[in-house]
């Protein structure tokens, strides 16, 4: 009987391999070759052991067999306390994700009128007694990008341990990756635990981890000079924002560059995702910008000029790493070869300082990058969390809130006095007019 048991498992084996390998030579399957990765990052001593890269290989196969995606990769795995997030990187294949966004928009649309409907209930109750308003009026609310643009260009999804269920992270606001800024947590490895921080995070730990892989995709996702280019159709037209293009294509015409001189010169790497503005978005927008019907009824008011002197600036696609800032004296990145006793079988890696964690390789046409890390941004010096903003001024004191003290009994008996004496004047005065009259007539 082991024979055959034998021969079922060797098949069931053969089979699944090949199914493996069928995927990987299909020219439009989007599955990555994670192994080969695997291989080139293991040379420069970074990344996993065998066994869970092969593991989340077949993660990987399981999520591009169940759901429409164009484009994969393994982008990298964020440590936490209790548990480890696994992220994968995807891109959705066209008009695929549009239900998706509907439901998305139809909960936020709930909520609000739910909100609205509360707001309501609450004015018709203080309508009786209503306290004095304040004159202060919240920022206007910057609206997130939208799918397949900016921060949301890509979607990702994520998992515990590889073989457990992937779970798709929600798209990034402005709003998050602005207070994501201001913060440092570690993550539990709980999508649903709460955020306890100052200033409030605006969402659960969900929200805060796609916010971090965004600020670390913006800074570490880089690639060789002239492996990507802008397409002809764009020409040198710039959007709002002064960014730039936003989009790429892989040059055809490419051709390697030595591992030498890409360690050497950090010229001959250029960043390949957008930067992130300090609004949280990757292409300005203006919050102040009125509608068509409110410039209508605005049309004698003149805007001010201090809204479109404050459009923020940030460098283009395709900026190269000698551009990036030092970190107080530090270089932001380190280059190095994979081996000085074999040059020419070694490959250039950098490492990212200002992402502690963020790896890149390459090798002729060949390279790629990942991510390892509990997520957090380095600092030079010790962080410190933001302070609590002064106190407010009182409320403008005036004769229709100030409170006055009660009169004693005194007072009251001096004020009724008062009162019957005028009242008895009056009176005389008025007995005296009627006599008057009288001798008139």
């Amino acid at each position: 009987m082991k024979p055959k048991v034998d021969e079922v498992m060797k098949s069931t084996v053969t089979a699944s391999c090949r199914k493996t390998l069928d995927l990987l030579n299909f020219p439009d399957s989007p599955l990555p070759n994670v192994m080969e990765t695997a291989f080139y990052f293991e040379q420069a001593g970074i990344g996993l052991s065998i066994e869970e890269y092969y593991h989340i290989f077949l993660a990987l196969k399981q999520l591009v067999t169940t759901h429409p995606i164009q484009t994969c990769r393994f982008w990298g795995k964020i440590l936490g306390i209790e548990a480890n997030y696994i992220v994968a990187e995807i891109e959705f294949r066209e008009g695929e994700e549009e239900e998706e966004a509907e439901e998305e928009e139809i909960l936020e649309e709930g909520l609000k009128e739910g909100s609205e409907m509360r707001e309501d209930e609450e004015d018709e109750d203080e309508e009786k007694d209503e306290p004095p308003k304040p004159n202060y009026k919240p920022p206007p609310v910057i609206p997130k990008e939208e799918n397949r643009s900016g921060t949301n260009k890509f979607t990702y999804f994520v998992c515990s341990e590889p073989g457990k269920p992937w779970i798709r992270l929600p798209p990034v606001t402005p709003a998050q990756i602005v207070n994501a800024r201001k913060i440092k947590k570690f993550f539990t490895g709980r999508l649903d635990a709460a955020i306890v921080s100052y200033p409030p995070f605006p969402g659960t730990e969900a929200n805060y981890l796609r916010a971090q892989i965004a600020r670390i995709s913006a800074a570490t996702q880089i690639s060789p000079l002239g492996f990507y280019q802008f397409g002809e159709e764009e020409g040198d037209e710039e959007e709002e924002g002064g960014a730039g293009r936003d989009t790429y294509e892989e040059n055809p015409d490419f051709e390697p560059i030595s591992v030498l001189e890409m360690v050497e010169s950090l010229s001959n790497w250029v960043h390949h995702i957008q930067n992130i503005l300090i609004q949280g978005r990757c292409t300005w927008i203006n919050p102040f910008q009125k509608s068509e019907e409110e410039e209508e009824e605005d049309e004698e008011e003149e805007k001010p000029d201090e809204q479109e002197e404050s459009q923020e600036v940030g460098p283009p696609l395709l900026t190269p790493l000698s551009e990036d800032a030092d970190i107080q004296n530090i270089p932001p990145w380190s280059a190095e070869t994979s081996t000085n006793l074999i040059p020419q079988y070694a490959l250039a890696v950098l490492q990212a300082n200002l992402w502690p964690g963020a790896y890149s390789f390459a090798t002729g046409r060949k390279f790629d990058n990942i991510y390892i890390g509990w997520g957090h941004k380095y600092s030079p010096e010790n962080f410190n969390p933001t302070l609590p903003p002064p106190v407010q001024n009182e409320y403008a004191s005036g004769p229709e809130i100030t409170e006055a003290s009660d009169p004693t009994v005194e007072e009251e008996l001096a004020l009724k006095a008062a009162q019957e004496e005028a009242l008895a004047a009056e009176e005389m005065e008025e007995e005296e007019e009627d006599e008057d009259e009288d001798e008139d007539d």
